[in-house]
């Protein structure tokens, strides 16, 4: 019996006070959904894996790279381009796990932007603006072969981008509002732009705190709420990125 995939689940915020009280943090979403993907593969969800959580906003305390098999950083209200401590400290940590040799990473929008920053490469404002709600994404001839699909369709919410593709990392998608929605290097990495991890209520909800903060106009909130129900591939993602982090795709 092989042992428990220990994964390691950074929270680079905390959601929304009606997504927080729903499903206990990213940690719990991120949780309950590699468990329900561990029950499609065959697996034991609970004997299967043993996922960690780690606050590195305000404790700002990671795992010990010897104890986890990979690491899942999570998307985030904050900016991956700015100099707050926490955020330093998170980018060098993420630079020491890529030169690990066995532990794999996962990035989800903030997060795949601090893998890009991590990489050296640019990350900041799009001149597109918002890209939210559920959205296609054009795939790569290797987004095709990973996600066995010939385009995604994914949840996002954000307006930063990576701006280019590190080197010998291989792009995985671009949409009309960015131009890199994913990295992929075998055998180490993984991220999106977009949340597989987000549904309808997650999205509605942000959608909805946001215009009332000012930070959405009208019309922005009214186009993202006519798709925020939209049927997406988002666990079909999660499925892969599981099955990448258990080894069965290199």
């Amino acid at each position: 019996m092989r042992p428990p995939l220990r994964i390691a689940i950074l929270e680079c915020d905390t959601p929304i006070e009606s997504v927080d009280k729903r499903y206990n943090g990213y940690y719990g979403l991120f949780s309950q959904l590699f468990r329900e993907c561990a029950k499609s593969l065959g697996l034991d969800p609970e004997a299967g894996l043993d996922i960690t959580r780690w606050d590195v906003v305000h404790a700002q305390e990671y795992p010990k790279l010897e104890d986890v098999d990979a690491i899942v950083q999570t998307g985030s209200k904050h900016d991956s381009f700015e100099n707050d401590p926490w955020i330093l400290k998170l980018v060098e940590y993420t630079q020491k796990a890529l030169q690990d040799n066995r532990v794999k990473l996962l990035g989800i929008c903030f997060g795949h932007q601090i893998i890009g920053r991590a990489l050296g490469v640019k990350v900041g404002r799009s001149d597109a603006g918002w890209e939210l709600a559920v959205c296609d994404m054009d795939l790569t001839d290797q987004g095709k072969k990973l996600f066995g699909k010939d385009k995604l369709r994914i949840h996002q919410m954000h307006r930063d981008i990576v701006y280019s593709c590190p080197p010998n990392v291989i792009p995985l998608g671009s949409s009309p509002k960015c131009a890199l929605q994913g990295m992929y290097l075998p055998g180490k990495l993984i991220t999106v732009q977009g949340h597989p991890e987000y549904n309808g209520f997650i999205v509605t909800e942000i959608v909805n705190k946001r215009t009332r903060d000012g930070a959405f106009s009208k019309e922005q909130s009214e186009d993202a709420l006519a798709r925020t129900e939209l049927a997406h591939d988002g666990f079909d993602i999660l499925v892969i990125f599981l099955q990448f982090l258990l080894g069965e795709i290199e």
